[in-house]
């Protein structure tokens, strides 16, 4: 059983909110954030990356950084940019990007529910990124970026969803730079949101998808209020987290391809005979393969290879050790090329498969990377399915598109 909360956000008024929405803080580095944001006077990233006021010099955990943040929010309010609903609210929340449409309802859900296991994960944390959200959302006293949670369809909710947004208009209403359109609707009518808290109360378990720092980061807090508070009850807003819930049925899931920056010492011919042990290659005249589960790209030196994982170990049935990430990491990455430390070794890095295979070529042809690898997709039911029994995914297994813009909505903890 979950129980969902409606709640009072802070949200932009209509004719700002394009202006407002900005991708989530994680996406995007310092220099390409202050671009953004010096390009356009309205951009959250003012407060989800609220460093970029300041001069590079400070950097969280600087206190300075979150109370730039707290500062630009609290104008964002003055200058009327920013209003707050009068009484709880759900929202709907509708991205499409070309011809995938994914309908979401933001609301919040019990901290309770994120201690206890019924919000269920696949990734770990690190231990700075969810300190820096911790003092984020401590000092604005507000939660600026929903988790992203999904739910196993059962119909029901599809069918409260459609008949808002056909009856209703839409609060929000716009193109994003990258071509996304953003709708948004508000759910005032208390009989609308009885129907939505009643359909999730037989939903037994919620998946994060995306959002993992800011859910760890947001109980936190919720921990640290609780403690504070001699006269707590459980109904305090700092108890709840800000969270969009899509069906899985509707989210789209991009492979998170690999970049290594070296290949460990060898040469080119070295490297290929190593692996050609564990793996057959075929190389490629001109594009990547085309994403075949338990079959990987690899480029190298200007060329494009197909590996198809040979010998023992192939037949895996762990669900874990058994997905393209894990067979990657485990029979290349790690024995061939010596990463073992997925979190912190800075010779690999990740590169979303929104950029496509193109951005691998970019990344190896500039001598940035040695050799890059395209992986298949993991999809949702295997998500669930490792949450379910509560394992964790390597780093960097899923990247979902379209990603959820923040500032669209705010939580605040009071």
């Amino acid at each position: 059983m979950t129980t969902l909360w409606p709640f009072r956000a802070l949200r932009p008024v209509p004719d700002r909110a394009s202006g407002v929405a900005s991708d989530a803080y994680d996406v995007m580095s310092r220099e390409e954030a202050r671009l953004i944001a010096g390009a356009n006077p309205l951009s959250f990233l003012k407060i989800e990356r609220s460093e970029i006021n300041l001069p590079d010099a400070i950097d969280p955990p600087d206190p300075r950084v979150y109370q730039s943040a707290c500062d630009a929010l609290q104008a964002m309010v003055r200058e009327g940019v920013m209003i707050q609903d009068e009484t709880p609210c759900f929202y709907l929340y509708r991205q499409q990007a070309d011809s995938h449409v994914q309908t979401g309802i933001v609301a919040c859900f019990e901290s309770e529910d994120y201690r206890s296991g019924r919000i269920k994960r696949h990734e770990l944390t690190r231990s700075d990124k969810e300190t820096d959200r911790t003092r984020h959302i401590d000092r604005l006293n507000a939660q600026t970026g929903p988790v992203f949670l999904a739910y196993r369809d059962n119909g029901s909710v599809d069918s409260i969803i459609d008949g808002i947004t056909s009856r209703q208009q839409p609060e929000y209403a716009f193109r994003a730079d990258d071509r996304t359109f953003h709708s948004a609707w508000i759910v005032r009518d208390a009989r609308t949101m009885d129907r939505i808290a009643d359909a999730f109360e037989k939903i037994d378990s919620l998946y994060i998808a995306d959002g993992h720092h800011r859910a760890a980061a947001a109980n936190r807090v919720a921990e640290i209020r609780r403690q504070a508070n001699p006269a707590h009850t459980g109904a305090e807003e700092y108890n709840r987290i800000m969270a969009v819930l899509f069906s899985h049925r509707q989210l789209r899931i991009l492979p998170y391809n690999r970049v290594v920056r070296d290949l460990a010492g060898m040469g080119k011919e070295a490297f290929l005979d190593r692996l050609s042990d564990r793996f057959l290659l075929e190389p490629l005249e001109r594009n990547a393969p085309a994403p075949e589960r338990g079959v990987f790209g690899m480029y190298l030196g200007g060329q494009w290879f197909r590996l198809s994982p040979t010998g023992e170990g192939c037949g895996n049935n762990d669900i874990v050790s058994s997905l393209d990430v894990s067979v990657l990491q485990d029979r290349l990455i790690a024995p061939i090329l010596g990463v073992t430390d997925m979190r912190g070794d800075e010779r690999i890095d990740f590169v979303g498969g929104i950029r496509g295979t193109g951005e691998l070529e970019r990344l190896v042809d500039a001598d940035l990377y040695a050799v890059a690898f395209s992986l298949y997709p993991t999809d949702m039911d295997s998500l669930m399915a490792v949450s379910d029994k509560g394992q964790i995914m390597p780093p960097k297994s899923t990247w979902f598109e379209p990603k959820l813009k923040s500032g669209l909505f705010v939580h605040l903890l009071d």
